[in-house]
């Protein structure tokens, strides 16, 4: 009887370790995977109570599923602290409107890019004064602390009197409340806002573009495997139409059509 309740406590390990170690092909039952995201972007990652929606959401949702990761835990992913959150293994990815740069390619490894978005300024509706980035000396800007977007600015407008708060929700107040002149970052997320019930007639894109960004899914560096994976993955995503489904339900309503090279083609993992 000894070796009978022996065998069964070894399959019962056995067991218990088999589906441990589902992380890395298929998920078990009940498995969640960790996920980060940005909970105030409406129309990309939003957080609303208990409810995420966007179209960065649609997509790691869909990453989930595809790759057999478990149920998503979305994380918040602040642009000041998405390489930290890699790097540390908060998450297993970041799917936060990250743009691929030179600068967090030495930190950690991107597989995409899975939209190209571009750079421009959010101003109150009935504000004249500003009609691109030219026109922005002696005006007070808002840009989200660890962004391009903030970086981007600074070298194009020297003198500009940038003030960086940490979320782009904190921006659209402060520009509401006219303590600040324009908010700037992608078109994408800016046309987001300017759609939402509680911004309508108040605020406004002005609709000049002058950046490139090229968001990516922010993984750890030097994972190839997993990036080819992922990568795998956002192809069959272009192709089965549900890339282009996900931008019109998400950035349609805030009359937002995709610019030249969308979807992209991504790029090779290294």
């Amino acid at each position: 009887m000894k070796f009978g309740r022996t065998i069964v406590a070894a399959i019962a390990v056995g067991t218990a370790l088999g589906l441990s170690g589902c992380g890395g092909g298929g998920s078990a039952a009940g498995s969640t995977v960790k996920i980060g995201i940005k909970f105030d972007q409406p129309g990309l990652g939003l957080k609303s109570g208990a409810d995420y929606t966007g179209m960065d959401v649609d997509l790691a949702k869909y990453l989930a599923k595809e790759l057999s990761l478990g149920t998503p835990e979305f994380v918040e992913a602040v642009s000041a602290q998405r390489e930290t959150l890699i790097q540390t293994d908060q998450v297993k990815f970041i799917v936060g409107t990250y743009s691929i740069t030179d600068a967090r390619k030495e930190k950690v490894s991107f597989a995409g890019p899975y939209f190209i978005a571009g750079q421009d300024l959010l101003v109150r509706a009935d504000d004249m004064s500003i009609t691109g980035v030219e026109s922005l000396a002696g005006k007070k800007l808002c840009s989200v602390k660890g962004s391009t977007s903030a970086a981007n600015v600074q070298k194009l407008v020297p003198g500009v009197n940038l003030q960086e708060y940490g979320t782009y929700t904190l921006c659209v107040d402060a520009l509401k409340a006219k303590n600040v002149d324009a908010l700037t970052t992608d078109d994408t997320i800016l046309a987001g806002y300017a759609a939402q019930e509680a911004n309508k007639g108040q605020l406004k894109v002005v609709g000049k573009t002058f950046s490139k960004e090229n968001y990516g899914v922010g993984l750890k560096k030097g994972d190839t495997a997993f990036c080819q994976k992922v990568t795998d993955a956002l192809n069959k995503y272009f192709s089965s139409g549900e890339w282009l489904k996900a931008v019109e339900k998400n950035l349609g309503p805030a009359g937002y059509k995709p610019g030249a090279g969308n979807p992209p083609t991504p790029a090779p993992c290294s």
